[in-house]
């Protein structure tokens, strides 16, 4: 891996994953040039552009040398979206935006755009022992999901049309200090000591804890080797929900008040209730194969599920 230090812009620097990558990037001599939506800092090092869609304008934002753009912003999946049409409005972000972003990164003389995605792309869930790869046909089954993929289709034919380099990184769920979510109830649950009902649960999902997300990030920043390529990464080991609510709970010093409850009626309430996307989550399984990064890259996740449940929890 080279020692060559990188100036690397970063889009969505203030969100959950974004903050942790920049902090990594300048721990290790990287000049990192962050893009914002909105900011009170008036810096050289940060820059504001509009709303991200099919005519940004991102020449300001890549202008001064940017080597290397670590694509983070993105519209993502909410709760209750109340856009008359919510596929058109993810694509306008997350694939038209990105699509715009990369031709001027190209334009701009950027080597190479890393653009995390989402394990989504490839679907919802996995049965048995299967983990997905990278050799997996795509299969998103929700909005999201599809424009995401539709991403990294325009990634590649940028790619083919300038010579940008792209690496394509699809993340499981990633959590961490500040964490939302499923994950982040899962949490509240467990410090107010509320009894849950999913001790029942057979299932496994790979997890990756946004240090080690970070990690990989960077490493598709600065090897050599990653140009043009797509990889999965996770923590290495796959949990089941009953096990990830005992370790957080250790973790905490707390106790977890979980029983077992008939998985079909727990997906039944739900289905009432129209929490069906959550419900799934927390029953189902959904495992990856992390093998070709590490693999191709040498990459090594720095931090083991148990460490990073454990910086979850002390924040």
């Amino acid at each position: 891996m080279s020692d060559h230090k990188l100036t690397v812009a970063v889009t969505g620097v203030s969100g959950f994953v974004g903050r942790v990558v920049c902090c990594e990037l300048t721990k290790r001599g990287h000049h990192v040039r962050k893009i914002v939506r909105s900011s009170s800092e008036h810096d050289m090092d940060t820059v504001q552009v509009t709303d991200i869609n099919e005519q940004t304008d991102w020449r300001d934002a890549l202008s001064g040398g940017v080597e290397v753009v670590v694509h983070l912003a993105a519209r993502v999946h909410v709760m209750r979206d109340e856009a008359a049409n919510p596929l058109e409005e993810f694509r306008k972000v997350n694939a038209a935006g990105t699509e715009r972003l990369a031709r001027a990164a190209a334009a701009a003389g950027v080597r190479r755009l890393v653009y995390v995605s989402t394990i989504k792309v490839n679907g919802e869930a996995t049965s048995g022992e299967k983990r997905f790869s990278e050799e997996d046909a795509p299969a998103p089954q929700d909005p999201y999901g599809v424009s995401k993929w539709e991403a990294e289709v325009a990634l590649h034919r940028v790619a083919e049309e300038t010579g940008l380099e792209v690496v394509i990184v699809r993340p499981p769920l990633v959590y961490g200090a500040g964490v939302k979510g499923n994950f982040a109830q899962m949490l509240k649950a467990l410090v107010r000591g509320i009894p849950l009902p999913l001790a029942s649960i057979d299932n496994r999902r790979s997890l990756v804890y946004v240090g080690n997300l970070a990690d990989a990030l960077i490493a598709c920043a600065t090897h050599p080797d990653a140009a043009g390529q797509t990889y999965l990464v996770s923590d290495g080991e796959d949990v089941s929900t009953p096990a990830l609510l005992r370790r957080l709970a250790l973790a905490m010093g707390a106790r977890a008040r979980i029983f077992p409850f008939p998985v079909s009626l727990l997906r039944l309430i739900a289905a009432m209730l129209g929490k069906s996307a959550p419900m799934g989550r927390l029953t189902g399984s959904l495992r990856v194969n992390s093998d070709k990064i590490r693999a191709q890259l040498g990459w090594v996740p720095p931090f083991s599920l148990q460490q990073g449940i454990a910086k979850t929890v002390t924040g």
